[in-house]
């Protein structure tokens, strides 16, 4: 392993496992030690059998328009107790002030009348809906799972980049990456103490239950998905199949008298929660596209009926518009009365004509952002862009400002990569996926770490040919551990195996009746376009 890091260069960006060269960071430092005995060509037939158990098992995501086999490096990422520590109070903090965010925009608007965040910022967000208005999930939460995205800057520091409420993707990877990893590198998890990552699934489950109507004793629950040709198919499933609940199509719920239930093989049977998969655009074609055939027809209304609770909430989207994540610190200090433990990135929003302005003659030295964008798409890199894609994007911005954020680059931290067969830095980030029952808000220890893989490239999106990595965090130490935590207890062996069962299935027959092909094409590309990338 030693010759793969010859020569592996230290840039001007904060490095995950190297403070200076040849010489391991503190929570890597076992990492390190344990992989010296592996050399170049083992290590490399070992990342060959990690990809071939992934393109067996069908962990897959869309990209291109081809379902590819998800690439996962075989370096892990480490992240030391004191280090988590501090990402999980700050997730927990924003997942807390957004709730009472969204509780308050959907309800009395008090923070408009407060003059902290204003209406208009919220009623020009194409997210928000007021058909969500004076809906009260039966105990308050709305944002049951958030993916807050964090990237490490050059000083080291971690940064909020933005925060994902609706439908966000990749949890599925974090549970698969540590399952793969622990099969092909099992040496390495005997000499670590990693906090788990299975206990997500059950988890989530009991925060569905926890959020179902109220009376209701044992809540069914469904994953409503968009169908087979969506890109996070594979996560539907498999979360529906590690929780022990039914995975369901739109066609399969039926909505009359306010209640929403499932069509079985015995009949139909209540539904209580929708854990569901699919934006709200596409959910309710009564209330939202009246094109939709992925939705179900009145589950909106069911809802503010109190009969069936939909998680994620409808509306959560105006709370990840990315301009209003410029007011998130402002909105933790007026709702929790504390100063954030995470910065955002440094993002200034076109709100007044100085700062088109100033933005329009610096966006060579700038990252403009859609706000509505998502899976890295419509990002544009200032110094990195010609001079025509900087023309263009001066027309989009003058035209319509407030479509548009501009951040100040951060040079993302780098992780050592598996790379043509040898190790090389490549620019990550990470989204620690949080869960709330309403009692508390729970991170996923690690969350899912995503790389660019093309040498110098900074967008990690998935959707957009990045990788992953497997995300350790170390237990804090004991008496007696070595360095970052080590102790030899047993490794988190997650209990999943790659079967047939984790592979996308057929689409299931269609329903008798006059379906025709344009209608079967329209169903599958709102499959396509009905959620989020990850």
């Amino acid at each position: 392993m030693a010759d793969l890091f010859d020569g592996y260069p230290l840039g001007d960006v904060w490095d995950e496992m190297f403070g200076e060269v040849g010489r391991a960071r503190p929570a890597y430092a076992g990492l390190f030690a344990s992989m010296q005995p592996i050399d170049g060509d083992e290590l490399a037939a070992r990342a060959d059998v990690l990809s071939q158990t992934y393109r067996d098992a069908g962990v897959t995501f869309a990209h291109a328009g081809e379902e590819q086999p998800f690439p996962l490096d075989i370096v892990p990422r480490v992240l030391g107790a004191d280090e988590w520590s501090v990402i999980e109070r700050g997730v927990a903090q924003r997942v807390h002030a957004l709730e009472a965010f969204l509780a308050d925009v959907y309800g009395a608007g008090q923070c408009f009348t407060d003059r902290i965040v204003p209406r208009s910022v919220v009623t020009t967000s194409a997210h928000f809906h007021r058909q969500a208005h004076g809906l009260v999930p039966p105990n308050g939460v709305r944002v049951h799972v958030s993916g807050i995205d964090l990237v490490r800057d050059e000083a080291g520091d971690f940064r909020v980049l933005e925060d994902n409420l609706r439908s966000p993707s990749g949890v599925s990877y974090v549970i698969t990456n540590r399952a793969a990893m622990s099969q092909v590198l099992p040496e390495l998890f005997a000499d670590h103490r990693i906090q788990p990552v299975s206990d997500y699934p059950s988890r989530l489950l009991a925060a569905l239950k926890a959020s179902a109507p109220t009376g209701v004793a044992d809540p069914t629950v469904v994953v409503l998905t968009p169908g087979v040709y969506n890109s996070a198919y594979f996560e539907h499933a498999l979360l529906a199949r590690q929780m022990g609940v039914e995975l369901v199509e739109g066609r399969d719920l039926i909505c009359a008298g306010n209640q929403v239930s499932m069509r079985t093989t015995d009949g139909q049977q209540r539904v209580d929660v929708i854990y569901r998969r699919i934006d709200d655009e596409f959910l309710d074609p009564v209330h939202f596209r009246p094109d939709s055939v992925i939705g179900c027809a009145g589950v909106l209304n069911a809802a503010r009926a109190g009969r069936v609770t939909i998680a994620n909430a409808v509306g959560n989207g105006v709370a990840d518009d990315k301009l209003l994540f410029t007011w998130v610190p402002e909105l933790i200090r007026y709702y929790l009365g504390e100063e954030p433990v995470l910065a955002n990135a440094e993002t200034h929003r076109l709100d007044d004509e100085d700062t088109v302005e100033w933005v329009l003659a610096s966006l060579d030295q700038l990252v403009l952002k859609p706000v509505d964008g998502s899976g890295g798409k419509g990002i544009v890199i200032g110094p990195r862009a010609d001079e025509k894609t900087l023309g263009e994007l001066a027309v989009k911005v003058r035209a319509r400002p407030r479509d548009w954020i501009a951040q100040k680059p951060i040079g993302l931290s780098t992780c050592p990569t598996l790379v043509g067969g040898r190790i090389a830095p490549r620019h990550v980030d990470l989204r620690p996926f949080a869960v709330n029952d309403g009692d508390k808000v729970w991170v996923l220890p690690g969350g899912l770490t995503r790389v660019a893989l093309p040498e110098g490239e900074l967008v990690v999106n998935s959707s957009q040919g990045g990788g992953s990595k497997d995300t350790w965090v170390l237990s804090p130490p004991r008496r007696g551990d070595g360095v970052g935590g080590e102790g030899g207890t047993e490794p988190d062996l997650t209990t999943i195996e790659f079967t047939a069962a984790d592979m996308p299935e057929d689409p299931p027959a269609q329903d008798p009746g006059p379906l025709n092909d344009t209608v079967v094409g329209q169903s599958q590309q709102q499959q396509q376009s009905g959620v989020r990338p990850c």
